[in-house]
């Protein structure tokens, strides 16, 4: 193991005991507010790191790194002293004068690993909240998104003492050397492949873990639905950041009746949004991070079209890192493509003659970590919720329920192990401690205490029946 990662493990282990654990809140709402001042005066070299990284047009910055940040910035040093106060839980007849109650107190020292994809908002979103629960944290961004890496380690180094909060810069044997220390808590987002690795690693130390990971987010259209409303909505969600989201949709099913109708408005408004697509240059779409993802980009695209799917756009060759989005039909249900996370602007499109033909394919596979239904029958909405889990459930719009501050953001087994943002986030990085509060002399428990005498069988046995 590197020894410097050891050393800075110890010193922030050392730093919580010492000061951290007995820290007033309002040094930790302080450090928020310096987090968030600091992000409003750099927004520019922030979005500059991120067009560097993945060519992310400006608006897509704003709203999907920077401002879902300040949300949670925002959010939390709003209701952080609500969070905080110990809560007072109901007692038992049995147990009368006990006063029971649970406060939140920091896990300690905290490991964050960060993906490329959103390399800003899921790296310091999760720190927003390992800060505001009281936290040393270390963090490990990807390797692949450098320059907005470099933008993170400027602002924490100018933040924060390295026996508080460290920025772990490296490769993949780096985050490997990391998840060999007894770090409490271990929150990852990234792939499901590796996510398995990070909690085989984490079940070393008993480290708990929060794993945000992905899925197949499958797409359902009904007949009611209303289909230019649907087309805008989804082309957002699913071009967003060229698709490099978990979040993004994986695959439409949709009825058939309506099929044909809805790949026409889908195309009139793919071009009224990227008007510049058959330049093969698009302005407002991003870049796929590396040419290993664009290699596997287009293999699924190529292996899709030579099994028979049908591309509805024109054919425009990959450039640089640049991957020029796919619409594909006539994508049989054993296409490989519907079971993989593209992760990459490749939309894939099933007709079904009846829903549940829809319903028992995404059943077959593993849980998303959003389903996304468009339908204005309630009725069919509440069948499709009640048939399928997911991490959560978007009617009538995408990916929106990931900046909403009251919501549990997180999947289910292989999209992901618990729940973030706002109040869970907090939650993620604290340990919930029962506090049990006895009054002085005479107790209701000691009426049991030894011997066991007639009295004493007799209490047990009334409490056992009545209590």
């Amino acid at each position: 193991m590197d020894y410097s990662l050891k050393q800075i493990f110890e010193q922030q282990r050392i730093f919580f005991n010492e000061h951290l654990r007995y820290q007033e809140i309002r040094f930790r709402k302080q450090k928020l507010k310096s987090i968030r001042k600091w992000i409003l005066n750099n927004q520019k070299e922030i979005r500059d790191a991120l067009y560097e990284d993945l060519r992310k047009p400006e608006p897509e910055a704003d709203f999907g790194d920077i401002k879902p940040v300040l949300w949670e910035i925002d959010h939390t040093l709003e209701k952080i002293d609500e969070w905080v106060k110990d809560r007072r839980v109901e007692n038992i007849t049995a147990m009368y004068g006990v006063k029971p109650s649970v406060v939140l107190e920091p896990m300690g020292v905290v490991l964050i690993i960060s993906p490329w994809n959103f390399p800003f908002n899921l790296s310091i979103g999760p720190l927003v909240s390992a800060i505001a629960a009281g936290n040393c944290v270390m963090l490990k961004p990807s390797e692949y998104s450098g320059a907005t890496t470099t933008i993170i380690v400027k602002m924490i180094e100018g933040l924060f003492s390295e026996k508080e909060v460290k920025v772990v810069s490296g490769e993949a044997e780096v985050a490997e050397a990391l998840l060999k220390l007894p770090f409490n808590h271990i929150f990852f987002t990234g792939s499901t492949e590796v996510g398995k690795k990070v909690m085989k690693a984490a079940a070393e130390n008993l480290s708990s873990v929060t794993l945000e990971l992905g899925g197949c987010n499958p797409l359902i259209i009904d007949d009611s639905a209303d289909l230019k409303d649907a087309a805008q909505k989804i082309l957002f969600g699913k071009f967003l950041n060229a698709g490099q989201s978990c979040l993004s949709v994986n695959s439409i099913f949709i009825d058939y009746k309506v099929k044909e109708k809805f790949e026409k408005i889908l195309l009139d408004y793919f071009h009224k949004f990227y008007p510049d697509f058959k330049s093969g240059k698009m302005k407002d779409l991003a870049s796929i991070i590396n040419q290993k993802h664009v290699d596997r980009l287009c293999e699924i695209i190529n292996t899709s079209i030579a099994s028979g799917a049908i591309n509805l756009l024109e054919k425009i060759p990959p450039h640089e890192n640049f991957v020029p989005p796919v619409i594909l039909t006539n994508v049989s249900w054993e296409a490989n493509i519907l079971k993989t996370e593209i992760f990459g602007p490749v939309l894939p499109i099933v007709g079904y003659r009846k829903i549940s033909e829809a319903i028992n394919f995404i059943r077959g596979n593993h849980k998303p970590l959003a389903l996304y239904v468009f339908s204005k029958d309630h009725d069919t909405v509440n069948y499709i919720s009640q048939s399928l889990s997911s991490g959560a459930i978007s009617v009538n719009d995408t990916t929106l329920h990931f900046v909403h501050p009251y919501l549990p953001f997180g999947g289910v087994n292989y999209s992901g192990i618990g729940k973030s943002h706002g109040y869970c986030g907090f939650k993620a990085f604290s340990n919930e401690k029962a506090i049990l509060k006895q009054r002085v002399g005479f107790t209701a428990a000691k009426l049991i205490y030894p011997p066991y005498n007639k009295k004493v069988k007799f209490i047990i046995r009334f409490i056992m029946k009545y209590l």
